[in-house]
């Protein structure tokens, strides 16, 4: 039976829905509170905590399709996407789990009977794998029972593979177990002989497309024995690329209605056919279909490509998918247009892709422009470096070059492979591999080396309602018990004077920093005892750490005390953080819907700000940005707050920052026009902002923008700074505030007047004075085996004047070659000129070398083009002369 894609999903998401299962939406591609992952890498990943027990959910089954991202693996390298049938950067993970409900048992039948008995396939075409036994753990003969019984098939088709194959561990320590998985043969005939092999380039052969993972054990240590875990729990995952492939017919992924449409556009733009081969043109398109996802799903979480982490990961994917492009022969932009394609194939399951399609397609656009002019200049340097082999008559690119060209300029191995060898020259790919694993080890993704701290995790179970309450909506003010305390990384039972200490409380008015909002200070109180909070931070979900600082008494576990926040300073911050809000909405209505909200800071003397936009705002737009916002101020509207669901949120069009993890029940935040869900605090009413005046605006990377402006007291502070400089600049210029301008004109005029007049003495100078001294020394040129050669002193000190005479003195003696040299600031400056048509022969940078080691000092440039110093002025006369024997010799 043939189904869609969609069918495939729906259908499997209500098999699951059946039988008890919720479904969940797929959760983002950047993981939350899990430090451990770049990417979300499976299904499990959002429920990563129902598993280990540390967040309990309403329900037990779950069911998801989820995005998933894979760069690197032991199988999914990133070269292999495009040569292989079924590997992909970007994939979707269909799952069923159970978070200490049902088993193996049920497991096993829920698979067999998706797939047989609702999907359809054959039962033929099936090899069901089982944990054999290695490494001291035992054999799971029971999951090998189980397939036996349910599908009724022979040993010859339900296999034991090792614990490579078929056990699965969360890390070196946690929940583990072993796993089962189901291979599909793809092909005209099943031959059981090639299980275990790869598949061949038209994808025949065993696939795997479903795994189940039993977790069944738990190791409290790396290298302990294995325990039982109380309530084993079930996690199974299956690429839905794969089982459309499959169901459709398709020996490969990329002929399945997931990818197809997306193949054949590129192949549609290249003007050349596709026909599911493994012809370089072919591979070209699978590979821009595969990235062209991953570009689009990246870009929607709000990732833009840039040179580290995740931002690194997508521009690599990008830029291979353009280099790809450029190898097929499309000369324009086309990325964005396959992007674009992604948006109308997926946007109704993924309704985020749609509402940031605009931005996808900027950013997709705007990356390709710049690498393509990149593409350029990298070629240009590659033929600099070949003319340089050829010098050294040497045939090989060294390893430090090709990884310049990559990591300066985004030019992928294969890229410099192929055009060396276009070329006739090899490359030191270990020498590449070596700088390349040099450079990982100095950009290693730095969340990758830790988890978040178990201690927060111990101070969080010691809560009676399981996370700390947060009154600060309503108030400043907060009595409360202390229920643990956190000092040097460990929990203690109490504090002394003095002591740095986080203090955990069962409730708090104090704003734990999140979303962009710093946290609040203030001060924690009890009789004798005072802390000074400098610092409120929420290390994992549901806890509230106050950083603080003894100040006088001491503190113990069980303490009644009063939390006090800062009025003043939590005023500031609710007047920059409404600001803030309505700064967005001002954006987008100026600059257009794709000015998305990148991260920002909103703290007590200003507000950060940073969007997508691939260019500097202009000045009549910051004027009409503020402009906007101060008519808000001016309204005096009260800004309303309402707790709703997600769903009703979404109808009424709030708008929510893609990074941010929200729940079922949002708090959304109107203040006129402006409707966006929010947790942080705010004004009572616009008018409580005040002056909101913008203090800068400037481009932080690729495609994003910042705006820093000010609000209140801070806009004052910034007016009142602003006239103290125009005071001083008007009492410097001797002229009041309103004629400054005129006058600061009149000295720049005059200012340039004398420029030009030091320039045309500059000139004469360098001459000797007027034409007659240029004739004087020309006349100085010496003929050294049929070339005219001339080296001169001056007493003109600026390298850019000796340029420009030595280029003078060349063009005035036809083909020639010409140095000049000057004292400036006690050292000798050197430059020296070729004549074009005689740098065949001779190479500035090779003639003013050895010119330069006479005063002690180094040079090199162009072939026709030389600068250099040294420190040995008094031998500079001798260094000039030397041009004359250093021409003889070539």
């Amino acid at each position: 039976m043939s189904k869609t894609s969609q069918e495939l999903r729906r259908a499997f998401l209500e098999f699951f829905r059946s039988r008890g299962h919720e479904v969940v939406q797929s959760g983002s591609l950047v993981p939350p509170n899990d430090p451990t992952l770049m990417f979300a890498n499976a299904g499990m990943v959002q429920f990563k905590d129902c598993f280990t027990g540390r967040e309990k959910r309403g329900y037990r089954r779950a069911t998801s399709s989820q995005k998933c991202i894979r760069i690197s693996g032991k199988h999914n390298d990133l070269e292999n996407v495009g040569p292989s049938p079924r590997h992909h950067t970007f994939f979707e993970m269909l799952g069923n789990f159970s978070f200490g409900d049902y088993f193996k048992e049920e497991a096993i039948v829920y698979a067999w009977d998706f797939l047989i008995k609702e999907v359809g396939l054959d039962p033929a075409r099936f090899v069901f794998t089982y944990f054999k036994g290695e490494e001291g753990v035992p054999a799971d003969h029971e999951a090998r029972t189980l397939w036996k019984k349910v599908t009724g098939l022979e040993d010859d088709r339900i296999l034991g593979l090792g614990m490579a194959d078929n056990f699965w561990a969360m890390g070196d320590t946690g929940p583990c177990g072993p796993c089962s998985e189901l291979h599909y043969y793809v092909g005209p005939e099943v031959n059981l002989a090639r299980f275990g092999e790869e598949q061949t380039a038209e994808g025949h052969g065993w696939m795997e497309i479903w795994n189940l993972v039993f977790m069944q054990f738990d190791r409290t240590q790396k290298d302990a024995p294995l325990e039982p875990l109380p309530a084993p729990s079930i996690d199974t995952g299956m690429g839905l690329e794969r089982l459309a492939g499959i169901v459709q017919g398709k020996t490969s992924n990329y002929g399945s209605d997931l990818l197809r449409a997306l193949v054949d556009r590129a192949s549609v733009l290249s003007g050349k056919p596709y026909s599911g081969g493994m012809s370089p043109d072919e591979v070209s398109m699978r590979v821009i279909a595969d990235h062209a996802r991953t570009t689009a799903f990246l870009v929607a979480e709000g990732i833009l490509p840039d040179r580290t982490g995740r931002e690194y990961v997508l521009r690599r994917v990008m830029r291979r998918a353009i280099r790809h492009g450029h190898r097929l022969g499309i000369e324009r932009p086309f990325l964005h247009e396959v992007a674009s394609l992604v948006v109308d194939l997926m946007g109704e399951q993924y309704p985020e892709l749609r509402e940031r399609r605009d931005m996808i397609a900027s950013v997709a656009e705007g990356e390709e422009v710049r690498f393509r002019q990149t593409i350029e200049r990298g070629l240009t340097l590659l033929d600099q470096a070949f003319i340089a082999l050829d010098r050294a008559g040497h045939k090989q690119l060294s390893g430090a070059d090709a990884f310049q060209l990559y990591d300066t300029f985004g030019f992928p191995l294969d890229l410099t492979e192929v055009i060396c060898a276009e070329r006739g020259y090899a490359v030191d790919v270990a020498g590449y591999d070596a700088a390349l694993d040099e450079a990982r080890k100095k950009s290693e993704f730095r969340g990758m080396e830790q988890a978040v701290e178990s201690v927060y995790r111990d101070a969080l179970a010691k809560l009676p309602g399981g996370a700390v309450i947060f009154t600060g909506y309503e108030q400043d003010l907060a009595q409360t018990k202390v229920v643990a305390l956190i000092k040097g990384g460990a929990l203690v039972d109490t504090a002394a004077e003095g002591d740095p200490v986080e203090v955990v409380t069962e409730r708090t008015p104090f704003y734990g920093e999140s979303g962009g909002q710093v946290g609040d200070q203030g001060e924690i109180v009890l009789d004798g005892t005072r802390l000074q909070v400098t610092d409120t931070q929420r290390p994992i979900a549901g806890l509230v750490s106050h950083h603080s600082t003894v100040a006088s008494g001491s503190v113990r576990v069980g303490d009644e005390v009063e939390l006090r926040v800062d009025v003043a300073r939590r005023d500031a911050i609710r007047r920059n953080h409404s600001a803030t809000h309505l700064l967005h909405w001002a954006l987008r209505r100026v600059v257009g819907a794709h000015a998305q909200q990148k991260g920002s800071l909103v703290g007590p003397e200003r507000l950060r700000f940073d969007f997508t936009h691939g260019k500097a705002l202009t000045a009549e737009q910051l004027t009409e940005i503020e402009d906007l916002v101060n008519q808000r101020t001016l309204q005096n509207a009260p800004i309303r707050t309402e707790v709703l669901g997600m769903d009703e949120a979404k109808k009424r069009g709030a708008m929510m920052i893609f990074e941010e993890k929200y729940g079922d029940s949002v708090r959304m935040l109107s203040m006129l026009e402006s409707v966006e869900l929010c947790g942080g605090t705010h004004a009572r009413a616009t008018g409580d902002i005040g002056l909101f005046k913008i203090q800068l605006e400037q481009g932080i990377a690729a495609g994003v923008r910042r705006i820093v402006a000010t609000t209140g007291a801070g806009s004052l502070g910034h007016v009142r700074a602003v006239e103290r400089e125009v005071e001083r600049a008007a009492a410097a210029a001797k002229a009041s505030p309103a004629q400054l301008v005129e006058k600061i004109e009149k000295l720049v005029a005059e200012s340039r007047a004398l420029e030009k007049k030091v320039d045309e003495l500059t000139k004469k100078l360098m001459t000797g004075g007027g034409s007659g001294g240029m004739d004087a020394l020309l006349g100085r040129a010496r003929d050294v085996g049929g070339v005219k050669v001339l080296g001169v002193k001056t007493e003109v000190a600026d390298r850019g004047a000796l340029r420009e005479l030595a280029e003078q003195l060349r063009d005035k003696l036809g083909d020639s070659i010409v140095l000049v040299g000057a004292e400036a600031e006690g050292k000798a400056q050197l430059v020296l000129t070729v004549a074009k048509p005689l740098t065949g022969r001779f190479k500035a940078g090779d003639l003013i070398r050895p010119i330069a080691a006479i005063v002690g000092g180094s040079g090199g440039g162009r072939p026709d083009m030389a600068q250099a110093g040294g420190t040995d002025v008094s031998k500079l006369d001798q260094a000039i002369e030397a041009l004359y024997e250093g021409v003889g010799t070539v």
